[in-house]
């Protein structure tokens, strides 16, 4: 219903325009026409000019390269909007009605695309929040993996296994992000475990020892380990190490190949799972 009564006052604006161009002749519309060409030149140089300034803008902001194109449309869109609605002005066309016409086809379009608003709406969020970037590792919800693209609409992560994962930005948006790359330095930790036979003070030393001359492992915050747990057939030991960012998975993964060369070395025994059965006559 109002759709078709802002259709007719649109249409009815026109006519006027129209008649308010033939009122004082041929001469007087030519005018009117040349002026509101004049008005469309003079607006396509200032947006061109904007639209510059713009584009420099985005080169030297911190905004995610993925959002710069986006970031372009929106305002040029926004700039051809303002540029036809001075130009209907000058003709004698109500912009009022062109407002009301372009809000009603605004409202269908985001009825009949509301997953990918709320997608874009995602987007912006990331945006303005700005949780990770290109090339951080993150968790997202149960998906992990290095950021590939930040789009609009979707984040693409790559995993290790090199797979990629292709995430809606309203999940990314309302799900817990868990960024493990914005900090310079990092945790590692694992767990080991020794025989109850072996002294508590000489694995610790041990273990210390061999983890400080790891070139990737940093000296301050030192080493650390602990006996964190009794457990049937072994003492746990806690073991936390930190290094940069970069060599995280380094460390990690060399950890445990350090712990069986320093406890062989050092006669150390690893238990194997046992149980103590006692028969009673």
């Amino acid at each position: 219903m109002s759709a078709s009564i802002d259709t007719e006052a649109l249409g009815e604006s026109i006519t006027e325009g129209l008649e308010a161009l033939t009122r004082h002749g041929w001469e007087g519309a030519m005018k009117t026409i040349a002026f509101a060409l004049l008005l469309l030149v003079a607006g396509m140089v200032v947006k061109r000019i904007i639209m510059t300034l713009v584009d420099r803008a985005l080169a030297r902001s911190k905004i995610e390269p993925s959002f710069h194109k986006f970031i372009h449309s929106a305002v040029k869109i926004l700039l051809w909007f303002v540029i036809l609605t001075v130009v209907a002005e000058a003709l004698g066309i109500n912009a009022t009605s062109l407002l009301a016409l372009a809000s009603i086809a605004g409202l269908a379009i985001s009825l009949s695309v509301q997953d990918t608003l709320a997608n874009l709406a995602g987007g912006l969020s990331i945006l303005a929040t700005h949780p990770f970037k290109v090339g951080d590792y993150v968790v997202i919800g149960s998906a992990q993996g290095y950021v590939r693209e930040i789009g609009m609409v979707h984040t693409k992560l790559t995993t290790f296994d090199r797979q990629v994962v292709i995430l809606p930005n309203r999940v990314v948006a309302d799900a817990e992000v868990d960024n493990h790359s914005t900090e310079a330095i990092r945790r590692v930790q694992r767990t080991v475990t020794a025989s109850y036979g072996d002294p508590v003070e000489k694995v610790k030393e041990v273990l210390i020892r061999e983890f400080s001359a790891h070139p990737a492992v940093l000296a301050e915050p030192a080493p650390y380990v602990r006996v964190s747990d009794f457990g049937d057939s072994a003492i746990e030991y806690t073991i936390r190490l930190w290094c940069s960012n970069a060599d995280y998975w380094t460390v990690y993964d060399d950890l445990m190949d350090m712990v069986k060369t320093a406890f062989d070395r050092e006669g150390i025994t690893i238990p194997f799972p046992q149980m103590e059965v006692r028969i009673k006559e």
